[in-house]
C-alpha cells in the first residue's frame, strides 16, 4: 500500500487510546488524499485543546491561534492566499465557547474554508468539565450537580446565520463520515462540520455506544437548499440527526469581496510593496 502523503512519523500522538479523535485523524488524511489535495497546498489551522492537537499530526502546513482565536487566523491566511486549502480543526470549547464570537462572524462573512469540530459535549484536556455542547444534568468533577445550561446548538446557529454548508457527523461510521467531510471541503465558502467524537476518558455519558442509540441519518427526502426544513432537522434532539443540513451554491465568498482581488488575482503574498506609497500611509497615521 502507497504512504499516505499525509502521515507523519515519529511523532507521541497525546490522546487516549480510544479516544474518537484517532478517528477523525483518519479521515481527514484519507478525505484530502481521495481528494488528490498535495499537502503543500493545505494549511491547518487549530487553537487550544486535545481537537487542536490534530494539525500536529499531519504533515501539512499548520499554525496554532490562541484559544477560540483559530478562525480568524484562518481568515487572514485564506485572505493572503485564496489558493490555499484552509482547514480549522478545533474541539466545541474552542470553536463555540471561547470562540463562539469567531464563529458567528465567520459565518457572516462566508470565508472558503472549512472548519471541523470535534465535538465530545466536554472540555477533556481540563479533564472533564462542562462545554457549551454538554448535555443538561450531565454530572461532572465540576458540575457537581448537574449541567443547569441548555446545550448550545452549534448547527442552528449556523443555518439561522445563512452557513453555505452545515453538517455533522460521527466518527464511528467512518465511510459517510468521509463523504460528508469531502464534500465539505470541495464546497465553496465557509462549512461547517461538527463530528460528534467520544471522549473516553472524561465523557463516561456519550459514549460510542450511547451514539449508535441516539443518532440518525437525514434521508434522501431532505431538501439541503431548504432553510428552514433544515433548521428544523437542526434543533431535533435525541435522537440527533446526520447529514448534511443546508448547503448555498454560488455565494460570494470574503476573498473574493476584497478590493486587492477585485483588480487582479494575484495572491497578496506574490505582489510587490510600494514603499513610497506604504511610507506616505505611515507618515499620515502619526499626524493624527
Amino acid at each position: 500500500m502507497a504512504k499516505n502523503p499525509y502521515d507523519i512519523s515519529d511523532v507521541d500522538i497525546a490522546w487516549c487510546p480510544g479516544c474518537g479523535l484517532h478517528s477523525l485523524h483518519s479521515l481527514v488524511k484519507q478525505s484530502l488524499v481521495e481528494l488528490e489535495i498535495p499537502p503543500q497546498g493545505v494549511v491547518m489551522v487549530s487553537g487550544i485543546g486535545q481537537a487542536a492537537k490534530l494539525p500536529h499530526y499531519v504533515q501539512t502546513n499548520w499554525f496554532d491561534g490562541l484559544h477560540g482565536r483559530a478562525l480568524p487566523a484562518a481568515l487572514a491566511i485564506k485572505a493572503s492566499n485564496p489558493d490555499l486549502k484552509v482547514i480549522v480543526v478545533s474541539g466545541d470549547g474552542c470553536s463555540y465557547a471561547e470562540g463562539g464570537n469567531h464563529f458567528m462572524h465567520q459565518i457572516l462573512r462566508n470565508p472558503n474554508i472549512t472548519h471541523i469540530v470535534s465535538d465530545n459535549q466536554v472540555y477533556g484536556l481540563t479533564k472533564g468539565q462542562a462545554s457549551p455542547t454538554s448535555l443538561k444534568g450531565m454530572i461532572t468533577p465540576v458540575q457537581v450537580s448537574g449541567v443547569t445550561n441548555e446545550p448550545f446548538n452549534p448547527l442552528g446557529v449556523a443555518i439561522s446565520l445563512g452557513a453555505t454548508f452545515v453538517a455533522r457527523i460521527y466518527v464511528g461510521d467512518a465511510d459517510k463520515s468521509k463523504g460528508i467531510i469531502k464534500q465539505a471541503l470541495q464546497h465553496k465558502g465557509y462549512a461547517l462540520v461538527d463530528s460528534f467524537s467520544p471522549c473516553v476518558s472524561f465523557n463516561k455519558l456519550n459514549t460510542y455506544q450511547w451514539y449508535k442509540e441516539h443518532i440518525y441519518y437525514l434521508d434522501d427526502k431532505h431538501d439541503r437548499h431548504n432553510q428552514t426544513a433544515a433548521f428544523t432537522h437542526a434543533i431535533e434532539a435525541d435522537p440527533w440527526p446526520l447529514g448534511i443540513f443546508y448547503q448555498i451554491e454560488g455565494k460570494p465568498t470574503f476573498e473574493e469581496q476584497l478590493a486587492p482581488y477585485k483588480k487582479s488575482k494575484d495572491p497578496l503574498y506574490k505582489r510587490q510593496v510600494d514603499i513610497q506609497k506604504l511610507q506616505t500611509l505611515i507618515e499620515a497615521k502619526r499626524s493624527i
